[in-house]
């Protein structure tokens, strides 16, 4: 065992942790630098390991993770990006599946396509669907197609064409004909990027990975590099979006990959949580600086999904950037501490606008004017403005008090304290109608699920939105803020490959079907073996297989897993009854006599890691555990009353706390209302009990 470091990137804060070889943790915080995020990360890796009282050279693995694909997208930051297509499917990014995400909204916007026509070519060629070539490709066409584009100042391409999933003889050779005629375009094919049916979401992913590429293989190399510099030798591994980490090095060929980086992470150390204290079935509740995550954990393990879509509208199906990738399934919304509160139509607004880290909330003084949730908590009394992350900041609180009085109170007719209850409160509204779209929609009742609230605001708004749900408990987890860095440490090495394949499962060749998993298993197993030393991975490489299936004329799939070995018949069968069981655990309902239909098939290499192991706590306290205590506003008592403040690291194990109650720590607040009791467990963790 030997130090390992992770660090993640958030649209506000980044954070940080250092594990050493005996186990012990040590955390850090940084506000997000903007343009360049990498400057807070390596101002912040500086910090830790001289606190540390070691160097860079000493750490054997740093694992990254970051916003940075979503942000360029999202912005829409790049430039000079092409696409290639089939002759007459120039404008498929512009139909799309043309369904209307919203039916009777005659306003709604679909999303702005990330590449403009002028840099979409088509050429001459066409595979049918069974991988035969009706049209052979006219390589004249094909260079004066990229001749063309290179001429546009195009410098990466994106080439997608039709039924190459199949057959992508037409994709490799013009792939080498952009080489030809334009060595300093970068190229990404859509067979090795997303080699699955469905034209639509395919070319958006395709054209995805391309639009990141640039950005992130510049900002990789140059985080790396400078890490070498400070004495780094080690690889730097990067968090996908599966839940997985692979080398910079594969993130660069991959980037589309990595577009959920940081969240997933956090969703893999709640699922870890969950399994400390013996609850398998969880909701993982991220709040950070900007936005809020929220994902179910059924039996340990996050559910996951192949058609993830980026910047949704008010989470309607439909209305983001469709991406074929394997994606921890998250629901992300514009509810952080520093999401701005406004008066609309005479009531308070929340987000999805963020002050971010620049010019950040009111209450940091960075030249924020408009009033956010952070300001609101402040002036609730739930912050300390003296130990605001862990001293680093002084918050201002009449500062935020007159932002709030100006811009909400006295518009709307209010007293300060019901603005800032009134922040306090949609926000946690808005964050409980996402948390239903990860329960109810997917067929759970929150009731029986257990909450896991972290990041830097979720442990301040997880008791209050447990109570909007009627969530029984809630798991407050000790470094609550840095929860998605730990979580980096815990992650596995892996690479997950798929390919479209539609047969129904009773007329399947089992011998086709093994061959073709054969080929997946080393295309995945090369990027794996490839990921660094022995000390990277702690035990060898294991191969999980699923497919994705449906009855035979719905448009839609259900992931279930595919035994490991040779098929045949039998294992088939198999394969046939758990797509019933999974079906009937989804919808309610299933119908064995009807033929299902095999569509894409896939596989995952992983390889363990040394994982993390946390600390307990002590059985007696090592101090006080009361700080203090401090005015702090509470609905049930009727406004402000005296409310005690504890000291996180002082608390032992079994300690009880009734609220109301506040609980401090560098990296988080917590904030338990009154009624609330919560029990300090072995690992340090509050477990609040509600009593619903």
């Amino acid at each position: 065992m030997a130090y390992r470091l992770g660090f993640d990137v958030g649209g506000t804060f980044t954070d940080f942790v250092l594990r050493s070889p005996a186990g012990e943790l040590l955390t850090g915080k940084r506000l997000t630098t903007y343009p360049d995020p990498s400057e807070a990360c390596l101002a912040g890796l500086d910090e830790l390991v001289a606190r540390a009282g070691v160097s860079l050279a000493d750490v054997a693995q740093a694992v990254h993770g970051t916003t940075l694909g979503s942000n360029v997208v999202i912005e829409r930051k790049a430039r000079g990006v092409g696409l290639i297509t089939t002759r007459g499917f120039r404008d498929v990014l512009v139909i799309g599946r043309e369904k209307r995400y919203q039916v009777y909204d005659l306003q709604i916007e679909k999303p702005r396509p990330l590449i403009r026509r002028r840099f979409v070519a088509e050429v001459t060629e066409r595979i049918l669907a069974d991988g035969s070539v009706r049209t052979p490709l006219d390589e004249a066409d094909a260079r004066r197609a990229v001749r063309a584009l290179a001429a546009r100042g195009v410098d990466t391409v994106a080439i997608c064409l039709l039924h190459a999933y199949v057959n992508p003889a037409h994709e490799r050779r013009l792939a080498e004909l952009v080489t030809e005629e334009a060595p300093h375009v970068a190229v990404t094919v859509s067979h090795e990027v997303s080699p699955t049916f469905r034209e639509y979401e395919r070319t958006s992913t395709t054209v995805v990975n391309a639009y990141v590429m640039t950005a992130v293989r510049e900002y990789l190399r140059a985080l790396q590099s400078e890490l070498g510099r400070r004495g780094y030798r080690g690889r730097l591994f990067v968090m996908q979006s599966s839940g997985g980490i692979a080398t910079a090095d594969a993130m660069e060929r991959y980037p589309v990959r990595m577009i959920e980086s940081g969240p997933a992470a956090g969703a893999l150390m709640a699922a870890l949580y969950g399994e400390l204290t013996g609850h398998r079935d969880l909701i993982a509740f991220d709040m950070g600086g900007t936005t809020a995550k929220l994902a179910l954990i059924e039996d340990g393990r996050p559910s996951t999904t192949t058609s993830f879509e980026l910047h949704r509208v008010n989470n309607a199906p439909g209305s983001g950037l469709p991406m074929n990738i394997q994606a921890i399934d998250l629901v992300e919304i514009g509810a952080g501490g520093g999401s701005i509160a406004t008066a609309k139509l005479g009531v308070i607004a929340v987000g999805p606008e963020s002050a971010s880290s620049m010019p950040g909330p009111v209450c940091y003084g960075r030249g924020g004017t408009e009033p956010t949730v952070t300001d609101a908590n402040l002036v609730l009394g739930y912050l300390n403005p003296e130990y605001f992350a862990g001293g680093s900041m002084r918050l201002q609180p009449g500062a935020a008090a007159r932002a709030i009085e100006e811009k909400l109170a006295r518009p709307l007719g209010l007293s300060l304290e019901a603005a800032a209850w009134g922040i306090h409160q949609i926000v946690t509204t808005n964050m409980e109608l996402a948390t239903r779209v990860v329960s109810i929609e997917r067929g759970r009742d929150p009731r029986d699920l257990t909450l896991v609230a972290f990041g830097g605001s979720g442990p301040v708004h997880g008791c209050r939105l447990a109570q909007a749900l009627d969530v029984p408990r809630v798991i407050l987890p000790a470094a609550a803020g840095v929860t998605a860095a730990i979580g980096l440490l815990a992650a596995e090495v892996r690479f997950d490959v798929a390919r479209t394949f539609v047969r129904r499962i009773d007329a399947l060749d089992p011998a086709h079907v093994t061959s073709m998993y054969e080929e997946m298993a080393a295309q995945a197993l090369d990027v794996v073996t490839r990921a660094g030393s022995p000390s990277d991975t702690a035990g060898g490489v294991r191969l999980v297989r699923s497919l994705d299936a449906r009855y035979v004329g719905q448009g839609y799939e259900l992931t279930v897993p595919v035994p490991s070995g040779a098929l045949d018949a039998v294992s088939l069968a198999r394969v046939r009854a758990a797509f019933d069981d999974i079906y009937a655990a989804r919808y309610g309902y299933s119908s064995p006599g009807e033929p299902v239909e095999a569509v894409t098939w896939k596989l995952s290499a992983i390889a363990s890691t040394p994982g993390v192991a946390l600390s307990k706590a002590p059985p007696s306290a090592a101090g006080e555990p009361l700080k203090g205590g401090r005015k702090a506003y509470f609905p049930e008592a009727r406004g402000y009353i005296d409310c005690p403040v504890y000291d996180r690291y002082a608390l032992s194990a079994g300690l009880t706390l009734t609220g109301p109650a506040i609980v401090e720590e560098r990296e988080s607040t917590t904030v338990v209302p009154p009624g609330i009791t919560a029990t300090v467990d072995e690992y340090g963790n509050l477990i609040a009990r509600l009593g619903t």
